[in-house]
């Protein structure tokens, strides 16, 4: 079954093509020309007559069936295959840069040797799929379908990964990609559980709140890349690098790590005193709040282990609790205004009544959180004297796990929840007015915008 697609423009190319075509004269590509380039492609790859490569760059192939399709080779460059089917399909060797595979399946598919540089793979399903050797890395389309593909695999030195790096965290916040340095490819939530990235290059890649659950990684390169959230548990990791990844809030439950590189990653700090010293990091952290920064010091908890902590009533404003551990804590009445809690577990905490006004819950786990008349509307933005300086800053709750929380009568104005999955969560009486929900998983019942 092919599936339904949309009309695309294509050249045809028996041999190999070093940049994607043009778009400004595109050949109109009609629906039922599609399987006759498939069948084409095919008897090209068995050495058959009147075979030819297929060369689908920069197509919309949105929602295609392409499932146990043999697309060894294939020219996939820009190819827009959001939502569709690869079940099983063979895209070894295949030319996949830049390609949009949002929320695809390609489950058990065969992508070894692919270039997957520049790719968006958001929630895309890669469970079981052989990546071995797949370069994952940044790449940018140029206008007109221009692949640029950088300098080549030895250009990812140290002091290039973390402009590798920087570039992934401006993308994360929606800011400016430095020109030179192109888009990460995108794999934030996607499932490559059991999956074979055996020597896969992923420096730089964003893999926040991917899982990688028993995936094999040996040899992989994830320099620089983002793991923010995400799941390694019983993954193989010999011989992986994570030179200057960010690992903060990453699980890796039952890995052996004695053979990987971890070089100056960003990891959870020991927290093993962290309890005894939390009263003074909060009193520290209050003083340096109410003196606008002049005595204390900013609470610094990336990585916390805070599972149950008793802070309710507590002032965190503007603390950075990156990926901090906050699990079934008690958090009623605290104030949170533009606290950093991107990437952390917030799983079945109490924060009825909390103020996260202006907050980055951005890829946390807030999994039957209890929301209740929480304020999550935009935060006034004051000068160094306590003015209101008449802007103000929204909450960011992208690519947040919000299923099964409570949400009634809290407050989401304008708040950035594009992404996020609020599958059966109870949001009676919430306010949305202004808020972003692009390619956000909503409940059934959703409620009227104000």
């Amino acid at each position: 079954m092919i599936g339904s697609v949309k009309p695309l423009a294509w050249r045809h190319s028996s041999v190999p093509t070093a940049t994607a075509p043009s778009q400004s004269s595109p050949s109109v590509f009609r629906l039922d020309q599609l399987a006759e380039v498939l069948d084409r492609h095919a008897r090209w790859v068995k050495g058959q007559p009147g075979g030819a490569r297929a060369n689908l760059a920069m197509a919309d192939l949105e929602g295609a069936d392409l499932s146990q399709r043999d697309l060894r080779g294939a020219r996939l460059v820009g190819a827009k295959l959001t939502r569709s089917r690869l079940h099983g399909t063979n895209l070894a060797g295949a030319d996949l840069f830049g390609v949009d595979l949002r929320d695809a399946d390609i489950s058990r598919a065969n992508l070894m040797q692919t270039d997957l540089r520049g790719a968006r793979l958001r929630s895309a399903d890669f469970s079981n799929a052989n990546l071995k050797g797949a370069d994952l890395r940044s790449g940018t389309l140029e206008p007109g379908g221009t692949a640029r593909r950088g300098s080549g695999p030895d250009a990812q030195d140290a002091e290039a990964a973390k402009l590798v790096h920087k570039v992934a965290l401006a993308h994360i916040h929606g800011e400016a990609l430095i020109p030179s340095q192109g888009v990460p490819t995108d794999l934030t939530g996607a499932v490559l559980v059991g999956a074979n990235l055996t020597e896969a290059d992923l420096s730089g890649s964003l893999l926040q709140n991917a899982d990688l659950t028993g995936a094999n990684l040996e040899r992989a390169n994830l320099t620089g890349a983002r793991l923010n959230g995400a799941n390694l548990s019983g993954a193989s990791l010999e011989g992986a690098r994570f030179d200057n990844a960010d690992l903060i809030g990453t699980r890796m439950a039952d890995c052996d790590l004695s053979q990987t590189t971890l070089g100056s990653a960003q990891s959870p700090r020991p927290m093993d005193s962290m309890r005894s010293e939390l009263q003074r990091v909060i009193f520290d952290h209050e003083r340096w709040i109410d003196s606008f920064g002049k005595r204390g010091e900013r609470a610094d908890l990336d990585g916390a282990d805070l599972c149950r902590a008793d802070l309710r009533d507590v002032n965190l404003s503007a603390a950075s609790m990156r990926g901090a551990n906050l699990a079934a804590a008690s958090m009623t009445g605290a104030r949170l205004m533009m606290a950093d809690l991107s990437g952390a577990n917030l799983e079945g905490a109490n924060l009825m009544g909390a103020d996260l006004s202006g907050a980055n819950l951005s890829y946390a786990v807030l999994t039957g959180a209890d929301l209740t008349r929480v304020k999550l509307g935009p935060a006034a933005i004051k000068d160094p004297s306590g003015r209101s300086t008449g802007r103000s800053w929204a909450s960011n709750l992208m690519g947040a796990d919000l299923r099964r929380a409570l949400l009634v009568n809290t407050c989401l104005a304008q708040a950035n929840l594009s992404e996020a999955n609020l599958e059966n969560a109870e949001m009676d009486g919430a306010d949305l007015d202004g808020a972003k929900l692009q390619r956000a998983t909503l409940p059934r019942s959703l409620p009227p915008r104000r």
